[in-house]
Parts: C-alpha cells; sequence; structure tokens
C-alpha cells in the first residue's frame, strides 16, 4: 500500500511539474531562415532557439530553403499560430518586404538578422555583419596577395539578396582602382557549394587564365576550391567571405583558400533574441539598422580564430 501511495505521489508530483514549466513559458519565438542546407545558417538558426529557448520561450526553426514561397507560407503559419516574435533572415531584400508588412500589421515583432530588407519602419530592428566593410577588407588583402597584375573571376551569392552587392561593391571599391586586376568572369553560384563546383568548373574551361576566385561566401569558395583541385588547378588563390568551419580549417591547413571574412553569427543570434524579449517586455527604442563589425581572417592571423568567430580568450 505504501508502494503504490509513494508511486501516486511521484506521478503527481512530476505532472505538477510539467504543468509548472508550461505555466512558466513566457511564449513563442519563430525562427524564420533563409536555408538550412548551410552550416553557417545552421548555426545562426540555432543559436537563435537557443538563446529563445534559455530566455523562457518555445522556439521554432522555420526553413525556407532559399525560396520566396515557402518563405510567405511560414509567414502565414506564424500568424495563424499566434507566435510572439520573429526572428527573420530574409531569403530576398524586396520580395521578403510583405511579409515583414503582414507580420507588422498582426502586431507581432520582426527582427531581421545577417540580411536586411530594402524598407524602413517594418522590421523593429535589422541586425546584419557590415558588409561592405567586409568587401572592402577582402579587396585590400586581394591586391596585397596578387599584386597590381592578375586575371581573376568573382562568384556572386544570391542576387536578390543583399549581402551579394554590398560584399560585391566594397571589394569592387577597392580593386577596381588597379587597371591591371582584370575580372574576366562574374557569375551567381546562388551562395550554395554544389553551385559554385559547376560554375567554377565552367569558368576554368572558358578563362583558363585565370590567377584568383573571390567568393561572395565560403560555401562558394569550398565548391570553387573542389572543382580548381579537381581540375589541377591548385594555383589559383581563392578568397571567401563567412568564417565558416571548412574555410577556417582550409586557411589553417594551407590549402589555397587564403583568407575569408570573419562574420559573427552567434551575436547576431543571441542579439537579436534578447532585443526580441525586451520588446516583449515593454522596450521600444531599438536602433532599426545595427551593423555588426567584420574581420578578415588570413594565415597570418588564423590561431586567433575558431569556425564562426574568434577563440575564447582573444
Amino acid at each position: 500500500m505504501f508502494k503504490k501511495f509513494f508511486v501516486i505521489v511521484i506521478l503527481v508530483a512530476v505532472l505538477l511539474t510539467s504543468f509548472t514549466v508550461v505555466a512558466q513559458t513566457k511564449g513563442k519565438m519563430a525562427i524564420v531562415i533563409s536555408t538550412m542546407n548551410n552550416p553557417w545558417f545552421v548555426v545562426l538558426g540555432e543559436t537563435a532557439a537557443e538563446r529563445a529557448k534559455q530566455l523562457g520561450y518555445e522556439a521554432t526553426i522555420f526553413d525556407s530553403q532559399n525560396d520566396t514561397a515557402k518563405e510567405s507560407a511560414h509567414f502565414d503559419s506564424i500568424i495563424a499560430a499566434g507566435y510572439d516574435a520573429i526572428i527573420f533572415n530574409p531569403t530576398d531584400a524586396d520580395g521578403s518586404i510583405s511579409n515583414v508588412k503582414r507580420a507588422k500589421e498582426a502586431g507581432i515583432p520582426v527582427f531581421c538578422i545577417d540580411r536586411g530588407i530594402n524598407a524602413r519602419g517594418l522590421a523593429v530592428s535589422q541586425i546584419y555583419s557590415d558588409n561592405y566593410t567586409g568587401g572592402v577588407l577582402m579587396g585590400q588583402y586581394f591586391v596585397k596577395v596578387m599584386g597590381k597584375e592578375a586575371k581573376y573571376a568573382e562568384l556572386l551569392g544570391i542576387l536578390s539578396a543583399q549581402p551579394t552587392w554590398d560584399r560585391s561593391k566594397g571589394f569592387h571599391s577597392v580593386v577596381d582602382n588597379y587597371p591591371g586586376l582584370v575580372m574576366v568572369a562574374q557569375q551567381t553560384a546562388q551562395f550554395d557549394r554544389d553551385t559554385a563546383y559547376a560554375v567554377t568548373e565552367q569558368i576554368l574551361q572558358a578563362h583558363p587564365e585565370i590567377k584568383a576566385i573571390w567568393c561572395g561566401n565560403d560555401a562558394m569558395a569550398m565548391g570553387a576550391m573542389k572543382a580548381c583541385e579537381a581540375a589541377g588547378r591548385t594555383d589559383i588563390k581563392i578568397f571567401g567571405f563567412d568564417g565558416a568551419r571548412d574555410v577556417i580549417d582550409a586557411i589553417r591547413d594551407g590549402k589555397q583558400i587564403v583568407a575569408t571574412i570573419m562574420q559573427y553569427p552567434k551575436i547576431m543570434a543571441r542579439m537579436a533574441v534578447e532585443w526580441a524579449d525586451q520588446y516583449l517586455h515593454g522596450v521600444r527604442e531599438f536602433p532599426e539598422i545595427v551593423p555588426v563589425a567584420v574581420e578578415l581572417v588570413t594565415r597570418e592571423n588564423i590561431e586567433k580564430f575558431a569556425p564562426y568567430g574568434r577563440k575564447e580568450g582573444e
């Protein structure tokens, strides 16, 4: 009899504890990510979800798969389900505007991370890397490595994404001052590793004279490197942008990727979630545009960096 009573007490205690946890949940946050098919964005999304849970929210990650239609459907579901806040990594600087507008009209605050939208007054805040400055830093290092004469190719990211052009414009603001540095090919590889492999194959066939490839993100840099290796062109120097694990390892190992720009996805994700939490507690004063500093990573300073950030203590 005592054993039965003891078991019942334990079960009741467990149930009460469960109900208490549910009761203490602050609400629900949606984490809408452009694609989870890229390790960098996985870090961005999972860091945001982890921080939201630490602050007491239910957190759900929605993968838009770089598809504006899927992204729009996610917003339909999120609004219908009554989420309290949205942490948003847009697929399209223009095409994503209507989604943020619908969320605002529904009373759901949106905090953009890593990428912004080409509109003001809709998202509470847009927190993304200082991509233009990153492009400038890479352009300066490109000139240092390549000298004043070389032919090169550029792999662009998604053409409708804001970082694509900010990075490219920053890079060209430096490199275009040197007439001997000639860009013989500029093609989109969609921020995608496999696409970059195929595009690089085509470029190598059409322009075997190139000596370098500037890539708008690290996934494309890895794809370009693999294509160069397959073609026996390990003489070509490759430049990336992100600070992803594969590229940090490649730079450290002395492979042909010689530099990248370190972004800080964990900082952006945590900041957005913490600000969303503050917003839901009544705070309304936030900067609308927040550029997050980036850093140049090369073989000379690689020991200061880890994937997706600096090493602890650095």
